[in-house]
């Protein structure tokens, strides 16, 4: 009787898809961006940087809220105004600098990650 029942399925099962092999049709593979609002994203549309748009500020914006507190991440939108800054907080030995900067490299290589 198992017998009866396998050969049945396997009869029915093997009826499926015969015929002429079908032209595949792959669709192009789109990399969803994470989108986001926040300081980082409106300090980035208002920096007049050349390649900025809502796309990438708002995905710049993820990745910081995934690796700055909002503290730290109100401390980085001035390195938009004042680049300089930056360089002045990388360069300091103090200990809260070094663990802001330690911070703010990670997030530097996940935004690139993210959104590059």
């Amino acid at each position: 009787m198992k017998r009866a029942i396998i050969l049945g399925i396997a009869l029915t099962l093997s009826g499926c898809g015969g015929g002429a092999p079908r032209e595949v049709v792959r669709a192009p593979i789109v990399r969803a961006v994470p989108l986001a609002s926040g300081p980082i994203s409106k300090a980035c549309m208002v920096s007049g940087r050349e390649g900025r748009s809502a796309r990438l500020c708002g995905c710049v914006q993820a990745a910081a809220d995934l690796s700055l507190t909002p503290a730290q991440q109100r401390r980085a939108v001035a390195f938009y105004a004042d680049p300089h800054l930056a360089q002045v907080v990388r360069q300091s030995d103090k200990p809260t600098d070094e663990r802001f900067w330690e911070a703010y490299a990670n997030y530097g290589k996940r935004a690139e990650a993210m959104c590059g």
